[in-house]
């Protein structure tokens, strides 16, 4: 299988901003296993400005453009760093890219993502996705990483993307204010009125919530490709999603 990960902020870093060690070491380590079986490993990772804001020592998330791009600046190199650690301990190479919206909607920067990301699979590398948040600006920037991840799933056919995020998936309620919300583990097709169960915002650190996690969803299923929304304090949760054992996730049934 081809398989995009997307990771979100609040998987990868505590609220102090601060790498979250264990569970960055834990989802490499399955990335890994699931590489060594054979499976092409794409991981689309947020963190950036969240690390610089903790790199830098800010209290909070920047508001400001120039203080976000810096934050970005700082927090993608802790970021890279981190995964290139990890994955070279068991065994894989990781290749850095940073993209903007023009790569998606340029003919020729679009061909020419696809060409690179073709041959970096060949040469079985991982690839580690992020949006250039140190240059993108309104005009050119994709916005979210959800909304990237489903670009990039689309771009090199994958068979199916997995959103990780802070909540297991898309529930029948919000689950923080009604106790009797239920988890929706099948999604066939995307009826408008799915997006009135979206709620509110991500988390401080982040820029997503579960509106964009559903368009991400509708980009997927509507070229084909599956999508799972699944909670990311448990990476091996990964063997079941891609072994199709639903078991506490929301998964969405490409048309």
């Amino acid at each position: 299988m081809r398989i995009v990960i997307k990771v979100g902020t609040s998987t990868l870093a505590h609220e102090t901003g601060k790498l979250n060690i264990k569970r960055t070491d834990e989802l490499c380590k399955v990335l890994s296993d699931l590489k060594n079986a054979g499976h092409e490993v794409i991981l689309v990772s947020s963190g950036a400005i969240g690390m610089g804001v903790g790199k830098l020592g800010l209290s909070e998330k920047p508001k400001d453009i120039p203080t976000k791009q810096a934050a970005a600046a700082v927090g993608q190199c802790e970021l890279m760093y981190t995964y290139d650690k990890a994955f070279t301990e068991y065994g894989h190479t990781v290749a850095q890219i940073l993209l903007t919206g023009s790569d998606f909607t340029a003919e020729d920067r679009h061909e020419n993502f696809n060409n690179t990301m073709k041959r970096l699979l060949e040469l079985g590398a991982l690839p580690v996705i992020n949006e250039n948040d140190t240059i993108a600006t309104e005009e050119i920037k994709v916005g979210d990483n959800d909304t990237l991840s489903a670009l990039v799933a689309v771009s090199v056919n994958a068979d199916i993307l997995v959103i990780l995020s802070d909540v297991d998936g898309l529930y029948s309620d919000d689950p923080h204010k009604n106790a009797s919300a239920k988890l929706i583990e099948c999604v066939h097709g995307m009826p408008e009125n799915l997006f009135s169960l979206a709620g509110g915002e991500g988390s401080a650190l982040g820029t997503g919530g579960m509106k964009t996690k559903l368009s991400a969803a509708k980009i997927c299923t509507d070229a084909g490709v599956d999508m799972v929304i699944a909670n990311g304090n448990a990476p091996e949760k990964l063997y079941e999603i891609v072994d199709g054992k639903p078991n506490g996730y929301t998964r969405f049934f490409a048309r």
